[in-house]
């Protein structure tokens, strides 16, 4: 018997038996390897298996555009309907999965949608791994609620997190809050699409009814009651209609460097090498790997071309950056472990809301009626008024994240990860409550929702 017939016998797939492939089942409509689809043309001899699905297909619903005197053309067609769900959270990133979670915890039927194939968004696949704002002056912490129990639950995870103590900005590993994530989206058994990206928002008479999503598959629509954007650029708002601030701010890439427990620098270098270290950024959860942040140039991180060049410049930069280091006695070992996936684009469109977050308001220690959280970062707290997350006309959308309405002053404290945790928790229960009590968002009951996030933790005042 030789090993294929083995593994055949116990039922095992021989991709499911190499290496990383071993025992993955279950979890969101996963399948294993072993079930195959109906078809002919397996690859025998590579130790991989690969079959005909289909002989010969072409896309569905397919309306090219055409070029007419020009101008490029798109026909109408149909799009066909992949989902309809209460709320739709789109964005998967730091404030888009604590907003699903917590309108599903508020009892709502919940949709998550992400364009990578990873929860976190920059958090994550940024490397914007320091929890920076969550606490003010003296070493209170003002992001309680789901972001807290992230926290806590990394602390439980072998290399989850370092300097978690009060006071003390911490510091996670990327990959350790990954795997949180799927395992806390599973746990709220949440419907999660990966890799559709939100290109179009379905609107009528002002009121969002869903959204478009391109992927692979060609595009689907997932109709919602409402609708969460939470993509950090506001996307969907903006195609929805709503009016926003288009802004310029510094975009830059993180990196990580390893080795770090390995230089050895002669004794008679010891001044430049504390200027080299300065250089090498912070420590991680991993020994001997250090996270570098970069500020980068003020740009528009909206534009293609700009976006392109940015990519190009800071990868080589890094790569040649690195190098430079490696020719100091000593730092020979040291070597780049990755450049993030993600750009460091930090602000982008900001949305023009009912009301706006502002330097006043924390200045003054003013307690807004409509508080649904605070924010952190700065000597005091901040309030983050329920009416920044509506927009001023559009209905059944609200914003969560760095896109929330926020004075310019204040844009730069809203997109930090744990006040983006704070507002995703207060747009995902005030969805939840909106779809419940069958009244759109800007009209929630919204002491009810300030209840709520009370007993799901969140710390308003």
């Amino acid at each position: 018997m030789n090993r294929r017939d083995l593994l055949r016998r116990l039922g095992i797939s021989s991709v499911a038996a190499v290496g990383w492939g071993a025992g993955v089942t279950g979890g969101m409509g996963a399948q294993t390897a072993v079930n195959q689809p109906a078809g002919s043309g397996s690859a025998e001899g590579s130790g991989f298996q690969s079959h005909t699905i289909s002989p010969r297909t072409s896309m569905p619903h397919r309306a090219n555009p055409t070029l007419v005197r020009g101008k490029v053309i798109q026909p109408q067609r149909e799009i066909p309907i992949l989902h309809q769900t209460d709320v739709l959270v789109v964005g998967g990133g730091s404030a888009g999965v604590v907003a699903a979670i917590a309108a599903r915890r508020t009892g709502a039927e919940v949709t998550l949608v992400e364009r990578y194939g990873h929860f976190g968004g920059l958090w994550t696949g940024g490397l914007v791994v320091l929890i920076t704002g969550h606490i003010v002056k003296g070493g209170k912490q003002v992001c309680q609620g789901i972001g807290e129990e992230i926290m806590q639950r990394l602390e439980k995870l072998d290399g989850g997190i370092i300097d978690r103590r009060p006071g003390v900005d911490p510091t996670v590993d990327a990959e350790a809050a990954k795997y949180l994530m799927v395992e806390m989206v599973e746990e709220a058994e949440l419907k999660v699409f990966l890799h559709c990206w939100g290109v179009d928002a379905i609107v009528r008479d002002n009121e969002v009814l869903g959204v478009v999503f391109e992927s692979k598959a060609g595009r689907h629509a997932v109709l919602a009651k409402v609708v969460v954007d939470a993509t950090g650029d506001g996307d969907i708002f903006a195609t929805a209609g709503a009016e926003f601030e288009h802004r310029s701010h510094n975009i830059g890439l993180v990196s990580r460097v390893g080795n770090l427990d390995r230089i050895e620098p002669p004794p008679e270098a010891a001044a430049k090498v504390k200027e080299i270290m300065r250089r090498l950024g912070r420590p991680t959860p991993v020994t001997g790997v250090h996270w570098v942040n970069m500020r980068g140039p003020e740009a528009d991180g909206l534009d293609l071309e700009t976006l392109t060049r940015m990519e190009l410049n800071h990868r080589k930069f890094i790569w040649r950056h690195l190098q430079q280091v490696r020719s100091q006695p000593g730092f020979e070992r040291l070597y780049l472990v990755e450049t993030a996936p993600q750009l460091g684009v930090r602000i982008t469109r900001v949305l023009l809301g009912v009301s706006m977050v502002r330097w006043s308001d924390m200045e003054a220690g003013v307690q807004l009626p409509d508080v649904v959280g605070y924010g952190g970062g700065t000597a005091r707290e901040w309030p983050i008024p329920y009416g920044s997350l509506v927009p001023e006309k559009l209905d059944n959308l609200l914003a969560a994240g760095r896109c929330i309405a926020a004075e310019m002053r204040m844009a730069d404290l809203v997109r930090l990860i744990p006040n983006c945790f704070v507002t995703g928790h207060a747009a995902g229960v005030a969805a939840a409550v909106a779809v419940q009590d069958g009244c759109r968002p800007r009209d929630v009951d919204v002491k009810k929702v300030q209840r709520i996030l009370r007993e799901q933790g969140a710390y308003l005042g």
